[in-house]
Parts: structure tokens; sequence; C-alpha cells
């Protein structure tokens, strides 16, 4: 009878402390991820940016030594990242590949022109740049006109600033809530041996002597928690990167590094505070208290 007591307690404090890890492990993961996404925002935000397009339109006048020209200044310049020389030829088999048919056989000729396609770095992406750099090419006599889509830099400019002012609010908010659902996991096995806690404080045991095992086996969960929050961050970094090698989630190992302890050790900072609180609640009750 006292041996199926036992096993029964023991698969309840078995069952107990795999519900702390797992708590633990899946609120610090969800929070790992919201920190790879800060982290990583502004590189997917450059990405997009620099898919941006300026084009140049080029007189059928201009002189391939001009056009040239034009194209290493613009290679050479700090705020381009590439620039592509499309000829009306490469630009009428596009459009032919496009939509299936040749329209030059309906107008009889090319009425495409030769361009360049500017791609700029992000940082360069706005309205104010953007206007400079039309007015620069424009300038030269041999450009016909300068083409973006200034509705989408603004557009897509504005909604950086917000998504990011959203995604630090809720930042704090679900670090706050992983608090809180990490304590609310620890309290809840610290008060199933609150009769022990409070045994041993009638025995004479010293409130340290009593905190300290409770301490140590929550560290140690959070630890085990906290090591299973960044296996799955690890998988999700490794399977993100591969599938989206252009916004190159590895370029910055120290970085990363940095989220992966500051995880681990905030699976340890909050479970020895939560314990330390939670004990020394209980060490504090009156027995009949502890009932209630």
């Amino acid at each position: 009878m006292s041996s199926s007591f036992e096993k029964h307690q023991k698969r309840k404090l078995i069952s107990s402390y795999f519900s702390v890890v797992l708590s633990i492990a899946l609120v610090l993961f969800l929070l790992g991820l919201l920190g790879m996404l800060i982290l990583n925002a502004k590189k997917v935000s450059d990405h997009f940016k620099e898919q941006v397009v300026v084009t140049v339109y080029l007189k059928d006048s201009a002189k391939e030594v001009e056009i040239k020209q034009l194209e290493k200044s613009l290679a050479m310049a700090d705020y381009v990242k590439s620039t592509q020389y499309i000829s009306k030829e490469e630009a009428a088999e596009f459009m032919k590949a496009e939509n299936g048919e040749d329209f030059m056989d309906f107008v009889g000729y090319n009425p495409l022109q030769n361009s360049i396609d500017i791609y700029l770095k992000a940082d360069f992406v706005t309205s104010t740049h953007l206007r400079k750099i039309s007015e620069e090419a424009t300038s030269k006599n041999f450009v016909e006109e300068v083409t973006y889509d200034n509705d989408l830099v603004n557009l897509m400019n504005d909604n950086v600033k917000k998504i990011s002012l959203w995604v630090l609010i809720i930042s704090a908010i679900f670090t706050l809530i992983a608090v809180l659902l990490i304590n609310s996991s620890i309290r809840l096995a610290v008060y199933s041996k609150r009769f022990t806690i409070k045994t041993m404080q009638m025995v004479g045991a010293t409130k340290r002597f009593i905190r300290r095992p409770f301490v140590w086996k929550s560290v140690r969960l959070g630890m085990i928690g906290a090591f299973l929050a960044l296996v799955g961050m690890a998988i999700v970094l490794f399977y993100l990167n591969k599938n989206f090698t252009e916004l190159k989630l590895l370029s910055n190992p120290i970085l990363i590094a940095g989220l992966f302890v500051f995880i681990f050790a905030l699976g340890i900072i909050i479970t020895w505070i939560s314990t330390y609180f939670a004990t020394q609640r209980f060490l504090n009750l009156k027995t009949d208290d502890l009932y209630y």
C-alpha cells in the first residue's frame, strides 16, 4: 500500500516537473523567436527595399560610350547596390516571354528603349534620395526619363516604422507574459510542497536551508527548459536560413550567440526569482493558512 502511494507521488512529482520544463521551454522558445525577429527586422526590411528598381530610359541617339560611362559612374556610386543594362531587344524578348506572344508582329517595330535598372542600397530608398538620383540622371542629354514607384517607397517606409513600433510594444508585452507564466508554473510546483516546507521549518531548519534545494531544483528545470527552447530556436533558424538565403540570417553569429545566451540566462534568472519568492511566501504563512 505504502509502495503504491510512493509510486503515485513520484509520478505526480515527475508530471509536475515535466509541466514546468515544458512551460518554460515553450515560453522561452516563443520569446526567442520574437528576439530573432527583432534582430533580423532590419535585414528583412532592407531586403524588400533593395528590390525597388529605378529605371533610366535612354534615348535611341545615346552613344555606346555614353551608356558605358553612365553605367560605370552609377556602379561606383555609394548609394547603388547593383545595376543592369537592358537593351531594347532584351526587353522585347522579356515581354514576349511574359505575354506569350510577340507584340512586334502587331506594331511592326520595336518601340521599347534601352534602359539601365538601378538597385539602391536600403538606406537610400527614400523619396528624397530617389528624387535627387532622378534629377542627376535626367540632367544628361542622352537620358529620356527616369521612373520609379514613389508611392510604393513611401508606403514601404511608413509600414517599416509602424511595424518596428508594434514589434517593440509586443516584445515588452510578451516578455511580461513570459515572466508571469513561468512564475505561475514555479509557484504551482512549490505549492505542492508547501507542507514539506512547513514541516522542515517546524523542526528548526532555517529559511535559507529550506529554500536552497527548491531554488536549485527550479534552476535546473529552468536550464533544461531553456536548453530545449534553444534547440527549437536553432532548428527554426537553420530552416529559415536554408530556405531564405538572401536574408543571410547567420551573417552575424556574435549577435545570434548573444540572443541564445540571453534566453538561457533568462530561464535561469526567472526560475530563481520565482522560486525564491514562492518559497518565501509559504515560509511566512501560518500552518492553518496552508489549507487555503
